[in-house]
């Protein structure tokens, strides 16, 4: 037993005595690395980790150090970085918005050039005149119902020169400037000859009056005006032919009978061909209307075939054709359709030296065609702007300008003009998800109730035509509103109290700009336009200012830079991360 212990503790010193010799430095390494350990989460204010059990002592240290990085590695709000550990604040706020940064959108900007302006001598035209519409030999009760129903007492300038002359029974070409009341200047006289007519007018004798109009919105408006003027002359029926409605519905109204026919060229065309009771025996007005835009969207062809089958029922009739521009095309149908013409226009006297009192220029030929056609008049109560801006803000720009007008701003409206129905789309969806969403509180200081003021309609010629019209009457009836539209509603409509024209894309011609910006600043009142072009699109300034059309005034672009924050306050625009990451964890 004595030597059996002995032996016992002959091997058993040897091994109690080698941990005694070698663990020295280890345990100073590890009393060293629990010091350096409980020091830094002093200093973070946290508790040391849970003493480990004897067996770590014999791992190394490295191990050790991995196994604790490991333990804790669950816990991302937690650091072990003296650096990181010593941000304070900004730790707390990164931890409460954890995946979001700032787009780059903000930042690194392009210079802006500087936009050169050349000085335009801007033709102008009078608008109103002080005769009344009772000088005019009209009917009583038709002057009575301009002056209730319409609630119009005194003439435009284009009136004033249209009306006796129309009724005389002359062809006419007229050119006027946009919201300068053309509408009524043929539509007077129209219902002042046919209600004259002694031989008491039937339903059943068909269409007396023909107005073609390039667009649907148009022919509605052009017959809402009609019905206003015949609410005295019951024995007149109006009616309108448009695509998109049901040929069969239609083709019931022609066999009752429609004494003032407004349509589209294409609709009227495919009943001249397929439908038996449509016939032009008494015609004895054809008019054109936005005679311009009906050649731009191809309906020459159309119109030829109207021509030619009206031509072959009746020889004698009076012709008129309107716009608020000429072109070649203009000048080359008015030669084919009209018959003796007088070109009816109003001029200021700095355009035309012989007209000193700005009266309106009557020839008895077709209108001239270097000076007339390259210049072209504006109202004087509207307030052109426009400003450069680069590819990558355009989006952001249109978005904080429509916020700024239309949402935290008192009875805006406001039409932004896009080249297509696609881009229509693509932003009417894009702004109903971003700049009506609950997250875009109001700005401080503005009424709880100036959120709700936004709405956002659309209109373009892929929509069916139900949708069109509701989208149209209700735009026309709000008082507020942002209306995303092709070139579809930028001839002849009568929009009320429309503030701004924003167009986001530069439209193809001089003449195309005219008529955008005239859906603002109508008869009298006051409007203003704002044209967003890309740096490299600055020379379309010139442009205008070749056709005598006075320069918009430069706007300067919202600097984004130094407001990030108020950027991102309300335009929660979700960008798609260049590398790594999901979408949505970069919003600017």
């Amino acid at each position: 037993m004595a030597a059996a212990d002995g032996t016992l503790l002959h091997f058993s010193e040897p091994q109690a005595a080698a941990p005694r010799t070698l663990s020295k430095p280890r345990r100073a390494r590890e009393r060293r690395q629990a010091e350096a350990t409980k020091r830094k989460y002093q200093a973070s204010s946290e508790a040391p980790p849970a003493k480990r059990r004897s067996k770590t002592s014999f791992l190394p240290a490295k191990k050790t150090a991995k196994e604790a990085q490991r333990t804790f590695k669950g816990k991302p709000q937690k650091t072990f970085s003296p650096k990181k550990s010593s941000a304070g604040t900004s730790d707390r706020n990164q931890e409460q918005k954890p995946c979001v940064k700032t787009s780059s959108l903000f930042k690194n900007n392009p210079e802006i050039p500087e936009l050169h302006r050349p000085v335009v001598k801007q033709v102008q035209e009078k608008v109103f005149t002080s005769d009344a519409f009772h000088e005019l030999d009209l009917h009583p009760h038709l002057i009575s119902t301009i002056n209730t129903v319409l609630k119009m007492s005194s003439m435009t300038s284009i009136q004033k020169q249209s009306i006796p002359v129309l009724l005389e029974g002359r062809d006419a070409l007229v050119r006027s400037q946009t919201g300068s009341g053309k509408t009524l200047a043929y539509c007077i006289p129209v219902v002042q000859s046919l209600q004259a007519v002694k031989a008491k007018i039937q339903r059943s004798d068909g269409p007396y009056a023909l107005v073609l109009v390039p667009t649907r919105e148009l022919a509605l408006q052009s017959f809402d005006t009609v019905q206003k003027l015949l609410k005295p002359f019951t024995w007149i029926v109006p009616g309108v032919l448009m695509g998109g409605e049901k040929r069969k519905s239609e083709k019931a109204r022609l066999r009752k009978g429609i004494n003032i026919l407004i349509s589209t060229p294409g609709r009227l065309v495919d009943h001249i061909k397929s439908t038996g009771n449509l016939h032009f025996s008494r015609v004895r007005w054809l008019i054109l209307d936005e005679a311009d835009r009906i050649l731009d969207l191809g309906f020459e062809k159309d119109i030829t075939v109207i021509l030619n089958a009206v031509n072959a029922e009746c020889q004698s009739r009076q012709t008129v054709l309107l716009s608020a521009t000429l072109t070649e095309g203009v000048t080359r149908l008015a030669g084919i359709s009209l018959h003796n013409p007088v070109s009816i226009s109003v001029l200021d006297e700095s355009h035309d030296q012989s007209n000193p009192k700005g009266k309106a220029v009557l020839e008895v030929s077709p209108p001239r065609t270097s000076d007339e056609l390259d210049s072209f008049a504006i109202p004087e109560s509207l307030d052109q702007h426009v400003t450069l801006v680069p590819s990558k803000l355009r989006l952001v720009s249109l978005a904080a300008f429509i916020l700024q007008k239309c949402k935290f701003e008192k009875d805006q409206k406001m039409i932004v003009f896009f080249s297509s129905c696609e881009l229509v789309e693509f932003h009417y969806n894009l702004f109903l998800q971003t700049l009506l969403s609950s997250s875009g509180a109001p700005a401080p200081g503005q009424l709880p109730s100036a959120s709700t003021r936004l709405k956002f309609l659309r209109l373009h010629g892929n929509m069916e035509q139900e949708e069109r019209t509701a989208v149209f009457q209700e735009f026309s009836h709000s008082k507020t509103g942002v209306l995303l539209c092709t070139d579809v509603a930028a001839r002849g409509l009568d929009l009320p109290q429309v503030k701004w024209i924003v167009q986001y894309n530069a439209p193809s011609s001089p003449a195309e700009y005219i008529h955008r910006i005239g859906r603002t600043a109508r008869i009298g009142c006051h409007g203003s336009s704002l044209l967003i072009l890309a740096p490299s699109e600055a020379e379309y300034v010139n442009s205008l200012a070749s056709h005598k059309i006075k320069n918009p005034v430069p706007l300067a672009p919202r600097k984004f830079e130094s407001e990030p924050r108020s950027c991102r306050r309300y335009l929660k625009i979700t960008c798609t991360p260049m590398r790594g990451g999901s979408p949505g964890q970069r919003k600017a």
